[in-house]
């Protein structure tokens, strides 16, 4: 099926993968843009896997300061290479995790960090307190149809690097 090119920009813009990835996908999908989405996000989190083991150490912080300056975050994001550091797509996403942290006031970053004692002292399911105070399993802030580990991804393999949240920080007027 030939696919217009409208469709294939679109697609391109939605998801920033590469023009002939975008247009064989739409053609395998019949020109259903949604459909086509899903298979790039499939491939996306399979890339993400694979680069997982690949050591990240530049990047840069990102910040957010709440209006009226009484909330603030803070998160070190780390990728492979200063040059995925400086682009405009990391640097939003830094700064949206910092705005993450700063509206959801998670304690860890990932699962493993949490103790079944630290669960067992909430009072509450496994699963429930992961959900709520995990970093990476909460339901990312400006789009909580996905989490901040599946927005991670998607960003791993759009930029193309292993990318790590290696520490964050949250501060509080009176708190």
């Amino acid at each position: 099926m030939a696919v217009a090119i409208e469709l294939v920009k679109e697609l391109r813009e939605r998801t920033g993968a590469g023009i002939k990835e975008c247009k064989e996908i739409l053609e395998q999908v019949d020109g259903n843009i949604n459909k086509a989405i899903e298979v790039l996000r499939a491939r996306g989190i399979e890339a993400a896997a694979k680069k997982a083991t690949r050591e990240a150490k530049e990047g840069l912080i990102g910040t957010y300061v709440h209006y009226g300056s009484r909330v603030a975050g803070m998160v070190e994001l780390n990728c492979e290479t200063d040059f995925v550091g400086r682009t405009e797509d990391f640097g939003t996403l830094a700064n949206a995790i910092a705005q993450h942290v700063v509206a959801l006031n998670p304690r860890f970053i990932s699962e493993v960090e949490v103790s079944d004692e630290i669960v067992r002292e909430s009072g509450q399911t496994r699963e429930t307190f992961v959900k709520e105070q995990v970093l990476l399993a909460q339901s990312f802030v400006k789009d909580p149809s996905r989490t901040v580990e599946e927005k991670l991804k998607e960003a791993i393999a759009k930029l193309g690097e292993n990318i790590v949240i290696r520490r964050f920080v949250r501060y509080e007027i009176g708190a």
